[in-house]
């Protein structure tokens, strides 16, 4: 989640800086059972913060979601990420606000799935931009260096659900290995325009590693992603777009 979760690389760069030690703190502690529906193409940004032991390398990032929150429909659909509250966002008062060895702005980004359900924690208000904790992100060691590895997996926790219901299209990578990943998330980081309406065409604008295949169909029944465990697998492509893997323990099926 490149790297993610979801993550805008040359931000990450920066965490190969980390000194010092920052405690976790628990914002986890208490959580909310939240459901959003219909946020196909709604607008949606993550802020993490990360915490933990930046000479031993040992950290984790605590990811805050906007979904449903300022301005949007509390039940999800609209835009929780409005672009003028976002573009004045200032990461270095962030950081010291939130008392983080770093700050990641991992958006603006668009939903590809129709449906989520999360265990929600703390919200914190980034100067005007509101998000809940949804999740911890253990940072790999590439990424601490600032490394772009587009299409390498990364595991991650994740306590939420989420869905395509039947008819609606999806974009899919298939690996050499047989594994297929589901977009979940469109990005606008890199590319302000990339709209929808071009996802059914990116095949032909990624740069697939040799044996990785891109497609991109209408479902022919609902998609529901699962874990292994409160495991789950992601990956980015070159545009920063999300993608989670599919079959096995991660779906109700392999579309």
């Amino acid at each position: 989640m490149k790297k993610q979760t979801l993550v805008k690389i040359s931000a990450m760069a920066a965490l190969a800086l980390l000194a010092g030690c920052k405690a976790i703190p628990p914002d986890n502690a208490e959580l909310t059972e939240m459901k959003f529906d219909g946020i196909g193409g709604s607008r949606y940004t993550e802020i993490l913060l990360v915490y933990g032991n930046g000479l031993t390398k040992n950290v984790t990032a605590g990811v805050y979601n906007t979904v449903g929150m300022n301005g949007a429909d509390p039940k999800g659909p609209g835009d929780s990420s409005p672009l003028e509250i976002l573009d004045a966002i200032d990461l270095k008062q962030v950081k010291k606000d939130n008392k983080a060895l770093s700050v990641v702005k991992n958006g603006p980004r668009r939903w590809t799935i129709d449906y989520l359900g999360v265990k929600a924690g703390k919200v914190r208000d980034f100067q005007g931009l509101k998000a809940h904790w949804v999740m911890w992100f253990p940072i790999p060691p590439a990424m601490l260096k600032g490394v772009h590895v587009p299409y390498e997996s990364m595991n991650a926790l994740r306590d939420t659900s989420m869905g395509i219901r039947k008819g609606t299209r999806v974009y899919l990578l298939d690996d050499p290995d047989g594994n297929t990943w589901c977009m979940k998330a469109m990005s606008n980081v890199k590319f302000p325009d990339q709209k929808f309406e071009d996802l059914k065409d990116l095949g032909s604008r990624l740069e697939l590693p040799e044996g990785w295949k891109f497609r991109s169909i209408e479902l022919g029944k609902e998609l529901v992603f699962t874990t292994d465990n409160g495991k789950t697998m992601i990956l980015q492509d070159e545009l920063d777009n999300t993608y989670d893997r599919v079959g096995g323990p991660y779906s109700n099926y392999k579309p």
